[in-house]
């Protein structure tokens, strides 16, 4: 089964992404010059929090404040002011789900803008098929049995967003997908045995793509995460961009960027990984559970 809209490529600097550059641009320079953010944001006419959440791409630019910022900042070349003014124009542009925009929850737009810029997702998942290796019938199980409330056109638009999101696996420039999976997320039968042989399926071409990698941790293993849920990490080509950790929980979701924060996930991750069967018998270990069912 190919990837869902695979003619499409989401592989473009997203509003997200550059916000996070942008404000890494401003952090830098302000603090090259040793200026505090209350200084910054009197000449702004703003708090201090405002410079802090411009800086870590949390708020949008309004192009008088990024102009004023560099003025202060002494940043006066036409070429560099011009280019973080249009960096910081393009940031502001509606976000690839904007069509979508009202069933998206407000803590998951970030890993929304985040994950068509990552050069490398790596994620562990303990209970479901990670959502980027999810196939329609199987994302419509899933995504119906967390939202028992909401009526058909709801859930159709849901899983629709789910799709969209891989379009990220694909095109020219596609990301890179490392999924580690627990076996017992792959012998939990979710929309009847058709859905889940289909899905099963479906990760085997996954894995054989050369920009997916899909390790198993098979039953009989005596690995246990330590009671850590499902956890990605996206990492980013521009170096300006830090490693961001997604954790996600019942009612919203935990982003870390700070590297003492980052390192442990990064560390189990990297455990996981060795735990893991190799990718070369992800087949193997697939048609088993197909046989099972």
């Amino acid at each position: 089964m190919p990837v869902h809209g695979a003619g499409q490529d989401l592989r473009t600097p997203g509003p997200t992404a550059l916000r996070l550059l942008v404000g890494a641009q401003l952090r830098e320079v302000r603090e090259a010059r040793e200026i505090t953010r209350d200084d910054a944001a009197f000449v702004i006419r703003a708090s201090a929090s405002k410079i802090s959440r411009m800086e870590t791409g949390q708020a949008t630019f309004k192009p008088r404040d990024v102009a004023d910022l560099l003025t202060f900042y002494g940043v006066i070349d036409d070429k560099e002011r011009q280019a973080i003014m249009i960096l910081a124009g393009r940031a502001n542009e509606p976000s690839w789900w904007h069509p979508l925009r009202d069933i998206v929850p407000s803590w998951f737009e970030a890993c929304l803008g985040l994950e068509p810029d990552a050069d490398l997702i790596r994620t562990y998942e303990i209970q479901f098929v990670p959502g980027l290796l999810q196939t329609p019938d199987y994302a419509r199980a899933v995504v119906s049995h967390a939202h028992r409330m909401h009526d058909k056109v709801q859930i159709d638009r849901r899983v629709e967003l789910r799709m969209q999101r891989q379009r990220i696996l694909a095109g020219a420039t596609p990301a890179k997908l490392w999924a580690v999976v627990d076996e017992a997320a792959l012998r939990r039968v979710v929309g009847g045995a058709s859905v889940m042989r289909a899905q099963l399926r479906h990760l085997d071409e996954m894995n054989r793509l050369p920009n997916v990698t899909v390790q198993i941790v098979p039953l009989d293993s005596s690995y246990v995460s330590r009671g850590i849920g499902p956890v990605t990490l996206l990492r980013f080509a521009q170096s300006a961009l830090p490693d961001v950790v997604y954790l996600e929980r019942l009612a919203d979701a935990q982003y870390l960027t700070k590297r003492a924060e980052v390192q442990p996930y990064l560390h189990l991750l990297n455990e996981t990984a060795a735990q893991a069967e190799p990718a070369s018998s992800t087949t193997e270990i697939l048609r088993g559970c197909m046989d099972a069912l």
